[in-house]
C-alpha cells in the first residue's frame, strides 16, 4: 500500500511541529483574541469602544533571501522577527496599530525542530509589536522545494480610526523629518549583498572581517530588523507626527516619496549619520557605488517620521525613551514631489561616489 509519507509528505511530523510551536505562539496573546490553534481561521474582537470609526489595514510580506544566510548557518530563530518587522511596519505607517498576523510556511521536508525555531521568532516579533500570532499553515512540498529548503510570509491586519489615518495629506511644508535608527542590513538587498560578499568577495560566514569590529559575518547579516511599530504609535500618539516611511527596498528616496504631497520635496542631509560598517563592507568589497546602495539598501535608517517643525523636540525625546536611535535627518520644503538627497554621509560614507 503506497501513502502520502511515501510520497515524501510526513503528516506525523507536521502534527509535532504544532505541538513544539504552541507555547510560543501563546505567547503572543493579547486582548481581542479568540479561541487557539486547530480552528480553520482565527477570530479576533475589534474593540470598538478604542476604534468608534475603525479603518482595517493590511499587509503580507516575506524575508527574501536572507533565508539563504540561515540555511548556511542553521540558525533559524531570528528570520520570523525579521517577518514580523517587514508586515508589521508597514501598517504603522498609517498610523494602524497591528492587531494580528497569520504566517504561511513553505517547505521541501518538515523538520519540527526548524519549524519551531521559525514560529519562535515570529512569535518573538508579534510580542514586540504588540499583535497576536493568531494562525498560519505549514506545508510540505517535496517535489518541488529540496529538503533544506524553505520559505516564509506573513500577513497582518491592523487598525486605525479614519479620522486618525496617517499619510501625504498630513504632511506640510516646513515639517521635519526624523530619522529613526536602522539595526543594520535588516530584511532587503541580501541578494546584492550575497552576491558581492559571498560570491565575489569569497568571504566565509565565520569570517570577522576588519570592519565588523570582531562579529562575524554570520552575525551580522542575520541581526534581526528592528520593529518600529510600538515605537511609531507612541510617537503619532506623543509627538502628532503627520506620516511616515519604512525604509526598505528602493532606500531612503524611493520609500520616502510615497508619503510626499505633489507639491512639496524632502531634502535629506546625509552628513546627519554615518550609515553602520557593514554598508561599507559591500561598497569596499564590490565596489558598489553610492547610487546603487541608496538604492537598494536602508543605510542605516529603518523609518523615517514626518513631523511638526515645532514637535520635532517631542519626538526625539520620545524616541529616546524607547531607545529608539533618532535624529533630525531634514525638512520638507514646497516643490513637485522629489527627495533629495543633499551632501555627503558621516564618516567613511563620504567616499562613496
Amino acid at each position: 500500500m503506497t501513502s502520502y509519507q511515501d510520497a515524501g509528505v510526513d503528516i506525523a511530523a507536521g502534527d509535532r511541529a504544532v505541538e513544539l510551536m504552541k507555547a510560543q505562539v501563546a505567547r503572543t496573546a493579547r486582548p481581542g483574541v479568540r479561541g487557539g490553534l486547530g480552528g480553520f481561521a482565527g477570530l479576533f474582537d475589534l474593540d470598538l469602544a478604542r476604534y468608534p470609526c475603525p479603518v482595517l489595514a493590511s499587509s503580507t510580506d516575506g524575508v527574501g533571501t536572507k533565508i539563504a544566510i540561515a540555511r548556511a548557518t542553521g540558525r533559524h530563530e531570528t528570520i520570523g522577527i525579521d517577518l514580523v518587522a517587514m508586515v508589521v511596519d508597514d501598517l504603522v505607517v498609517v498610523g494602524a496599530e497591528p492587531l494580528f498576523l497569520s504566517d504561511y510556511i513553505a517547505t521541501g521536508k518538515v523538520v519540527p525542530g526548524q519549524i519551531a525555531q521559525l514560529v519562535a521568532g515570529i512569535a518573538q516579533g508579534c510580542v514586540l509589536a504588540g499583535c497576536a500570532l493568531i494562525g498560519g499553515e505549514t506545508a510540505e512540498h517535496p517535489g518541488l522545494m529540496a529538503p533544506d529548503e524553505y520559505d516564509v510570509s506573513g500577513t497582518g491586519v491592523g487598525v486605525v480610526n479614519a479620522d486618525a489615518i496617517l499619510g501625504p495629506e498630513r504632511v506640510g511644508a516646513g515639517d521635519v523629518l526624523i530619522g529613526l535608527g536602522s539595526s543594520g542590513l535588516h530584511s532587503n538587498g541580501y541578494s546584492l549583498v550575497r552576491h558581492v560578499l559571498l560570491e565575489q568577495g569569497g568571504l566565509d560566514l565565520a569570517a570577522t572581517p576588519d570592519l565588523l569590529d570582531g562579529r562575524t559575518l554570520a552575525d551580522e547579516l542575520l541581526t534581526p530588523t528592528r520593529i518600529y511599530a510600538l515605537d511609531c504609535l507612541a510617537l503619532a500618539e506623543q509627538a502628532g507626527a503627520h506620516a511616515f516611511a519604512h525604509i526598505t527596498g528602493g532606500g531612503l528616496a524611493g520609500n520616502l516619496v510615497r508619503v510626499l504631497p505633489p507639491h512639496l520635496d524632502a531634502i535629506v542631509d546625509r552628513s546627519t549619520w554615518a550609515p553602520q560598517p557593514v554598508f561599507e563592507l559591500i561598497a569596499r568589497t564590490g565596489n558598489v557605488s553610492r547610487e546603487q546602495l541608496e538604492l537598494t539598501f536602508n543605510l542605516g535608517v529603518g523609518m523615517v517620521a514626518v513631523v511638526p517643525a515645532e514637535r520635532a523636540g517631542d519626538c526625539l525625546a520620545v524616541a529616546a525613551g524607547r531607545g529608539v536611535p533618532a535624529w533630525r535627518l531634514g525638512e520638507v520644503r514646497p516643490g513637485s514631489g522629489r527627495v533629495e538627497l543633499a551632501g555627503d554621509y558621516a564618516g567613511p560614507g563620504a567616499t562613496w561616489g
